[in-house]
């Protein structure tokens, strides 16, 4: 593997992390449980990994900036989670 290829790697491993975060602040702030809601849109999966690495790194709600579900549904989206992307829209509805 070459240094570029090495590069694009990492981004997208970070870029992923970051939509993991986005998420779970996203449950947090709205009063939801990340992993359950993980969950609910992959029954048969256990909890992804980098689900449970950031959740320490979640605010209360109320320390957290506001996130619109729009900028989380097109960020699931973006990395082909359409499942997850389908329970947060439902719960957005509640």
């Amino acid at each position: 593997m070459n240094e570029k290829d090495e590069w694009i790697i990492k981004k997208y491993k970070e870029e992923e992390k970051m939509m993991i975060l986005l998420f779970s602040q996203w449950c947090i702030n709205i009063g939801e449980d990340p992993e359950h809601v993980y969950h609910q849109a992959y029954p048969y999966q256990e909890t992804n990994p980098l689900l449970k690495e950031v959740l320490p790194e979640t605010l209360p709600p109320k320390e957290a900036d506001s996130i619109p579900t729009e900028v989380l549904l097109d960020a699931l989206s973006a990395f082909g989670n359409e499942d997850l992307a389908f329970v947060v829209a439902e719960l957005d509805g509640k």
